[in-house]
């Protein structure tokens, strides 16, 4: 099992479900994206101490980087 993490900058804050079944969103700022290979998710992560965390499928990140949403840094 490898873990990545790449840094990554949300330009346009991201919706996500959260617990239970409430709709936030991730906001504005730096993050951190770590993909465990074989997982069809990724874990975001954010906050000053990165205490903010949220698990996205794979295909809403990649269509949130298409739309300039979340931009790569590394």
């Amino acid at each position: 099992m490898e873990i990545r993490t790449r840094s990554a900058r949300i330009t346009d804050p991201i919706p996500f479900l959260a617990e239970p079944g409430r709709e936030k969103s991730i906001p504005v700022g730096p993050c951190l994206i770590e993909a465990v290979d074989g997982r069809p998710s990724v874990d975001i992560i954010w906050g000053a101490r990165g205490q903010n965390c949220a698990t996205l499928p794979i295909a809403e990140v990649q269509a949130a980087q298409s739309q300039g949403h979340l931009v790569l840094l590394d």
